[in-house]
C-alpha cells in the first residue's frame, strides 16, 4: 500500500482526530500525552500554538514510536505544510481549501484534510485530491447537513471539525461522518492544568465511537 494512503486508512480506522492547540508548547505537550493515555492516537498540532513546529518534531520522536500518529493544523498555505512535513507532520489539516497545499502534499505522499463548508467547496476539495474532506465549521453546520450532502456525494469522505462533543458524536456518525475532529471538548481541562479530567474524556470519546461503530458493522 502506498504510503499516503496507509496514512488516510489510519486516520479512518480511529475515526478521531483530535486537535492540539495550547497557550504554550509544554501545554500542548501535555495535552498530547493526556489525550494518547485516553486512547486517542491521532493528533493534529495546531501551529497556532507556539513552536508547533517543534512540537511536532517532539511528539513524532515521543509518541510517534507508541503509534501515535501527529499531523500539522491550521496550515494556511503550502510553504507552511512543507515545513510542517519536514517537521515529521504525517498528514497536513487546512481550515478551507488551498490546492497549491494539497497538491504539495500529494506531491510528498502525506493525506491533505481541508476545511470546507459548501458542496462546491466540497467538489473543489475532491477534486484536488484531498484525502479526507474538514466539514468547518461544525458549529455552524450539522449532522442534517452531512447527511444531505451525502446523497449526491455518496463517495465523499466527510470530516466534521468544531462543536463535536461526546453529546453529538453518536449523531454525526449516523449521518455518515468517516471520522470525527474533536478539540475544546475533550482538551479544556488542561487550561486548569487538570489533564486526567483531558484523558477521561478522551478515553469516553473513544469508547462512544467504537460502541457507535460496533452498532453500524454488527
Amino acid at each position: 500500500m502506498h504510503q499516503k494512503n496507509e496514512l488516510t486508512r489510519r486516520i479512518l480506522d480511529a475515526g478521531l482526530v483530535i486537535v492540539i492547540r495550547g497557550g504554550s508548547a509544554d501545554i500542548a505537550e501535555q495535552m498530547a500525552n493526556a489525550c494518547f493515555e485516553g486512547g486517542i492516537a491521532v493528533m493534529e498540532v495546531a501551529l497556532t500554538t507556539p513552536d508547533g513546529l517543534k512540537l511536532i518534531h517532539k511528539l513524532q520522536q515521543s509518541l510517534g514510536p507508541q503509534g501515535a500518529l501527529i499531523g500539522a493544523g491550521t496550515v494556511l498555505d503550502a510553504p507552511t505544510a512543507r515545513q510542517a512535513i519536514d517537521a515529521g507532520a504525517r498528514y497536513i489539516v487546512t481550515p478551507a481549501v488551498d490546492e497549491a497545499t494539497i497538491r504539495l502534499c500529494n506531491r510528498y505522499q502525506i493525506p491533505s484534510l481541508p476545511g470546507a463548508m459548501t458542496v462546491r467547496e466540497i467538489i473543489l476539495a475532491l477534486e484536488a485530491g484531498a484525502d479526507i474532506v474538514k466539514l468547518f465549521t461544525g458549529e455552524t453546520l450539522s449532522p442534517a447537513f452531512l447527511k444531505a450532502v451525502r446523497a449526491p456525494l455518496p463517495h465523499a469522505p466527510l470530516m466534521p471539525t468544531g462543536g463535536v462533543n461526546a453529546g453529538n458524536a453518536a449523531e454525526w456518525m449516523a449521518a455518515g461522518a468517516v471520522a470525527l475532529g474533536v478539540g475544546g471538548s475533550v482538551t479544556a481541562p488542561a487550561d486548569q492544568g487538570d489533564f486526567a479530567a483531558v484523558a477521561c474524556r478522551a478515553r469516553e470519546l473513544v469508547a462512544i465511537i467504537r460502541a457507535t461503530r460496533a452498532l453500524q458493522n454488527p
